[in-house]
């Protein structure tokens, strides 16, 4: 083993007007080794567990784009190189990672949850609700159009996608539904966007189980 290595220098210090000494160890570059370690990627959770696809929901796979068939619509997803979707008896659907990357580990969660949302999507459905607080706020349904009156000079129309279906009731409750679950919650955000709920008196649009975390006004003048 080799031993240290002691240099030493004597700068002058024009304060103190003599020498002082600096002793300084070194170790031979030879001495010194690194270790380098392999970082697995974990398997996600929801990425390993099987999709169950129902007997009325049809499945098209050719190469990494799917199709998804059922009685509510059809919808088609294409898969990154990271993942693949393997088909499996007693009809299951099953997405498995192809390398060992991080990217390849946050896809492989997303990509099941997506085409689970399809498969259920197109057999049972999604809906999502709003809620309208406020005096005068209402809603009604023109045709393929929803018309808000939430306070401004003038109504907002919306116009309604063909694969979503919108319903009112008591004039203040809004139901959005359809087959595409990431639509119906771009429409719905949408709608929420004209007139977020407010901390104070809580007026605006909201989901249904949103909560809105109030504050107090401000306090009167004591006398």
């Amino acid at each position: 083993m080799a031993s240290s290595v002691v240099t030493s220098f004597q700068p002058r210090s024009a304060f103190l007007g003599d020498r002082n000494v600096f002793k300084v160890s070194t170790t031979p570059f030879a001495q010194v080794g690194f270790s380098r370690k392999t970082i697995e990627c974990k398997e996600s959770r929801i990425g390993k567990q099987p999709i169950a696809v129902p007997s009325n929901v049809t499945i098209a796979l050719e190469g990494q784009d799917l199709k998804v068939k059922g009685p509510l619509g059809e919808l088609a997803l294409t898969y990154p190189r990271e993942v693949e979707l393997v088909t499996e008896d007693a009809g299951f659907l099953r997405v498995k990672k192809t390398v060992e990357t991080r990217r390849a580990n946050q896809m492989h969660g997303l990509f099941r949850t997506l085409t689970d949302n399809m498969v259920v999507g197109v057999s049972k459905g999604f809906e999502k609700k709003l809620i309208l607080v406020g005096v005068g706020y209402r809603a009604t349904v023109e045709g393929k159009e929803l018309v808000l009156n939430l306070g401004f000079s003038h109504p907002v129309k919306m116009q309604i996608p063909d694969s979503l279906k919108v319903k009112v009731e008591e004039n203040t409750r809004i139901t959005v539904s359809g087959y595409d679950k990431s639509e119906i919650g771009q429409f719905a955000a949408t709608v929420r966007k004209w007139r977020p709920p407010e901390p104070y008196k809580g007026k605006g649009v909201k989901y249904s189980d949103e909560i809105v975390r109030r504050k107090e006004g401000k306090a009167g003048k004591k006398k």
